[in-house]
């Protein structure tokens, strides 16, 4: 028996769910209800180590670099989930926030077990993504004990890469190879070893926290509005136009003109209508001030 492994937090029977195979379907709910409730205190339990992390994640981006996260099975298909939604939520380049899972795309539907355990293919990962030292690795598993991960990070940091690991065991593998570890311990599972309930939660939460936080603090928000999301269907051009008028007050039909004077572009229709600028100039405004849309009216509203 690995020693290792059996001492995880995450491989631990729980005592309060021991007897579930005998619960009604109420009693079942209500005990993963109870188990689900204790997440959130250990993510906040972690606020300090995500602070940092958010703190670095931000300085790589704004200065050119990207993000990548590294997971296998659970971990690995949310880190994928994470990542693929910030271009249509921050209207940023798909590049710049990557999602990694071993075994490929295909494990995303079907799990490819074995993988976890390939250093080599791991340390293969990031010389496939030209990992350099501008970029950050985030490396995501409940146990911190997948080879894949763990691979990945050491070759990252030995490219000279920020390293930050998402792990729910103290203590583990994965925190030697990490500049940050978070590491939010929420006890044994409802179903003793299954990673994908309350680990995973936390894990998405982490992910959520990191990934939120840099944008806004890049400025693809004002105040809680996603200006940066681009009008690309029924539900956003929706969206777009409430959130035009719910930073600049106007009606729904000066919100419309300006989207599309802007070429469906929310935030350069809102700096359009709070500034008085064309489009041209607008654009250009907001190039001034790095896209930070605040700084940008603040800015250029006391010349025009």
């Amino acid at each position: 028996m690995d020693e290792y492994l059996s001492g995880l937090t995450t491989e631990e029977i729980n005592e309060k769910t021991q007897m579930m195979d005998e619960c009604t379907t109420e009693q079942m709910l209500r005990l993963m209800n109870e188990q689900d409730a204790e997440v959130p205190a250990a993510v906040g339990a972690e606020i300090p180590q995500i602070m940092k992390a958010v703190d670095i994640l931000h300085h790589v981006l704004k200065n050119g670099g990207r993000m990548f996260y590294v997971g296998a099975g659970s971990s690995g298909r949310l880190g994928v989930l994470d990542a693929s939604e910030c271009p249509p939520t921050f209207g940023i380049d798909p590049m710049l926030v990557q999602g990694h899972i071993a075994g490929g795309d295909g494990a995303l539907r079907t799990a490819i077990e074995g993988f976890e355990d390939n250093a080599e293919e791991g340390i293969a990962l990031i010389e496939r993504c030209g990992v350099t030292d501008k970029d950050a690795v985030i490396g995501i598993t409940a146990s911190g004990s997948a080879q894949f991960v763990i691979a990945s990070l050491q070759k990252a940091k030995d490219i000279g890469a920020a390293t930050i690991g998402v792990v729910n065991n103290k203590n583990s593998k994965l925190e030697p190879v990490c500049d940050v570890c978070i590491a939010p311990v929420v006890g044994p599972e409802a179903i003793m070893g299954s990673t994908r309930l309350k680990a995973g939660t936390a894990q998405k939460l982490v992910l959520n926290m990191l990934t939120t936080c840099t944008m806004v603090k890049l400025g693809k928000t004002y105040n809680n509005l996603m200006v940066d999301m681009k009008a690309s269907n029924i539900k956003l051009y929706d969206r777009s136009v409430r959130i035009i008028r719910a930073a600049t007050g106007v009606d729904e039909e000066c919100a419309i003109t300006h989207l599309e004077s802007a070429s469906m572009n929310c935030k350069l229709a809102i700096m359009m209508i709070k500034t008085g600028l064309d489009a041209a100039e607008a654009e250009q405004a907001l190039k001034q001030c790095d896209g930070r849309l605040k700084t940008a009216i603040r800015t250029f509203s006391k010349v025009v």
